[in-house]
C-alpha cells in the first residue's frame, strides 16, 4: 500500500465512521476494490486511522466534554460491555474481517434500520437531551453497541438505533454516538498497536500518518454532515444506501 491508497482508505473512515454505515466495513470493501491484501498491518492500520476520526469528535465537541463530567461518565459506563466483550474475543472477533461477511451484514443492517425506523414512528422520545440520558440508557445503548464487533454491522448505525429504541430523539441518539465512539475507538485502537506493533515497518508508519490526517479532516465533515441530516431526516435512506451497496458488491465482487 502507497500514500495514496492511505490517503483514500482515510477519506473512506473519515466520511463513514460516523455515518450509520459501518466504517470497518466500507474499508474492507475499499481494500478489496484497491486490491489490498488483509494482511495483519493492514487490518491494524485500518484500526488505528480511526484515532483520527476520534480527534474529529474531540475538535467538534471539545468545549462539552470538560463541562459535563456527569456525562462523560455516563458514556464511560456504556462502553463497559464492548470493552469487556471485545478483549475477551479479540481474536474470534478479527476472525469476522470478511468482504463476503460485510456484504451480508451491510444489508442486514439496512433492512433492520427501515424496520426500527417503521416501529419508532409513532412513538415519541421520551429524553430529549444528553444530560437527561440515564446510566441505564447509558448502558443498554453500550450492549446494543457490541453487535458491532461484527464488521458490516457499524458502530455508530448500532448506538442510534439502539438509542432511538431506549427512548433517545435523533439528535441526541447521534451526539451519544459520536461521544461513545472515543473510549471505544480509543481502546480498540491502543490495544490493537499493542498486540500488533512488531508486524509494522516504517513505510506503514508513513502510511498510518497520511490516513490518519485525512481521516480527522472528514471525519469532522461528517459529524457536521450528519447533525445536519438528522434535524430534519430518518435514517431510511442510509436503510437504503447499505442494502444497495451490500446487493452490489455481492452481486459484482464475488
Amino acid at each position: 500500500m502507497g500514500i495514496f491508497e492511505a490517503v483514500i482508505l482515510g477519506i473512506v473512515e473519515g466520511l463513514s465512521e460516523f455515518l450509520p454505515v459501518s466504517s470497518t466495513g466500507h474499508l474492507i470493501l475499499a481494500s478489496a476494490l484497491l486490491k489490498l491484501q488483509q494482511s495483519e498491518a493492514h487490518k491494524v492500520f485500518e484500526v488505528v486511522i480511526q484515532l483520527g476520526a476520534m480527534l474529529a469528535v474531540v475538535e467538534v465537541y471539545r468545549k462539552q466534554l470538560f463541562a459535563r463530567p456527569d456525562l462523560i461518565k455516563k458514556v464511560c459506563f456504556a462502553f463497559l460491555p464492548t470493552g469487556t466483550i471485545g478483549f475477551l474475543l479479540y481474536k474470534l472477533v478479527k476472525s469476522f474481517f470478511q468482504p463476503s461477511l460485510v456484504s451480508y451484514m451491510l444489508i442486514a443492517g439496512g433492512v433492520a434500520f427501515i424496520v426500527i425506523e417503521m416501529w419508532m414512528k409513532d412513538r415519541p422520545a421520551t429524553t430529549h437531551t444528553l444530560d437527561e440520558i440515564s446510566y441505564k440508557q447509558a448502558f443498554s445503548i453500550g450492549l446494543v453497541q457490541c453487535l458491532s464487533m461484527v464488521p458490516g454491522v457499524s458502530r455508530s448505525g448500532a448506538t442510534i438505533m439502539g438509542g432511538l429504541l431506549f427512548g433517545l430523539d435523533r439528535k441526541d441518539a447521534t451526539e451519544f454516538s459520536f461521544l461513545l465512539a472515543l473510549p471505544t475507538m480509543l481502546a480498540a485502537t491502543c490495544y490493537d498497536v499493542y498486540k500488533n506493533y512488531a508486524v509494522f515497518h516504517m513505510a506503514d508508519w508513513q502510511n498510518i500518518a497520511a490516513g490518519f490526517v485525512t481521516s480527522f479532516i472528514f471525519g469532522v465533515i461528517g459529524i457536521k454532515a450528519l447533525l445536519k441530516f438528522v434535524t430534519s431526516h430518518t435514517f431510511v435512506p442510509f436503510g437504503i444506501y447499505r442494502i444497495v451497496v451490500g446487493v452490489i458488491f455481492l452481486v459484482f465482487l464475488f
